[in-house]
């Protein structure tokens, strides 16, 4: 019923009944808010037995991110309705200032006219096209009927498009149903969900494979969440969250509506937030990028061998250009690695990251 109604809506009234509907957020255990990271603390943990069974004092394999970048980020962008749509120009100014290229994720049917001459105009920017839902009435998932229905409609618009990605309205997600998907990669999935009407989470902060589509997790709280629900006009969440991800070495992934950050005070936040991105690729060594590329070097190093060379390792496989050997070991009981091999090796100083 909520979503029949919701377009006649004003904000006001949507953010007095979503805070009604997720008043007991705080008191969810699990996933752990604001970042949940059990999925990559039990994969740390599995690394850590590995070394220990194969009695090795180090395992090689190809770092996260090209060159060695500490972490990723990207920034998202879903144009909900007229009044987004036409603030895009000005996104893409603000974005432009701080070096960032970000995508808009379009919704094809009903919201808004989308003609090529908008497309373009976000293409020729350096900027990309993502399929957002059909119509974003959040029933995409209402029966697998219904899904595959306009999962039709969806791959056509995503050709039409040349996208290679989609997200679904709301944060709606079905993954068991993912391979009527035509797409490279899907950008539906939170990390935890407290504040989604679907909750739950994958509690990882990096890319991983549903079949043949790679998941780009939402790890960041929304723009739209963060004022209306949190009352909040920081960046303090995004900073914790930032740091959480950072110290896994994992994916910023960032939404921002042009619908919901054209006044004045909004508009400061989200530059401060980009400000704050700028800063974490000149100081921190954070990829910098948007999903269509973290797609295709996610897929590219899936791809990569280790091949060993001598008394090295070497990297085989397309991209292997900006691939990067990593080395993990153990350390006072925990896992470290470096870009090093080990000290116990002889050959150089220990570099831990972890």
């Amino acid at each position: 019923m909520y979503y029949w109604v919701r377009p006649l809506l004003p904000v006001s009234v949507r953010r007095y009944l979503q805070q009604i509907y997720l008043r007991d957020w705080e008191r969810i255990p699990f996933p752990c808010w604001p970042v949940d990271t059990s999925v990559n603390n039990l994969l740390e943990q599995l690394f850590l037995l590995s070394i220990r069974a194969s009695g090795m004092v180090e395992i090689p394999f190809i770092w996260f991110w090209p060159l060695g970048l500490q972490a990723c980020a990207i920034m998202t962008h879903d144009v909900e309705t007229t009044l987004g749509r036409d603030f895009c120009q000005t996104l893409m100014d603000m974005d432009d200032s701080y070096g960032v290229r970000a995508s808009f994720q379009v919704v094809p049917e009903e919201r808004y006219l989308v003609d090529e001459k908008f497309l373009s105009q976000i293409r020729d920017r350096g900027f990309e096209v993502v399929v957002h839902d059909l119509n974003h009435d959040g029933r995409l998932y209402k029966s697998r009927a219904q899904f595959l229905e306009r999962v039709a409609k969806i791959n056509t618009y995503g050709k039409n498009y040349k996208s290679k990605g989609f997200r679904a309205g709301v944060l709606y997600r079905e993954q068991l149903w993912y391979d009527a998907l035509e797409f490279e990669y899907d950008m539906s999935v939170p990390n935890v969900a407290h504040l989604d009407p679907q909750r739950g989470g994958c509690c990882t902060v990096m890319p991983y494979f549903i079949g043949d589509i790679l998941e780009l997790p939402v790890t960041t709280t929304q723009d739209y969440t963060l004022f209306n629900v949190l009352n909040d006009y920081s960046t303090n969440l995004w900073e914790q969250q930032i740091e959480i991800i950072i110290r896994k070495h994992g994916l910023m992934s960032f939404i921002i509506h042009p619908d919901y950050i054209r006044k004045t005070r909004e508009r400061k936040v989200f530059d401060s937030l980009l400000g704050r991105l700028a800063d974490l690729r000149e100081r921190e060594r954070v990829w910098i990028t948007t999903p269509g590329e973290v797609n295709r070097w996610w897929r590219q190093r899936a791809q990569m061998s280790l091949v060993e060379d001598g008394d090295g390792w070497r990297i085989e496989g397309e991209g292997e250009e900006r691939a990067v050997v990593a080395y993990a070991r153990e350390r006072n009981g925990k896992l470290a690695v470096s870009f090093e091999k080990s000290c116990e090796s002889g050959k150089s100083e220990c570099v831990d990251t972890i």
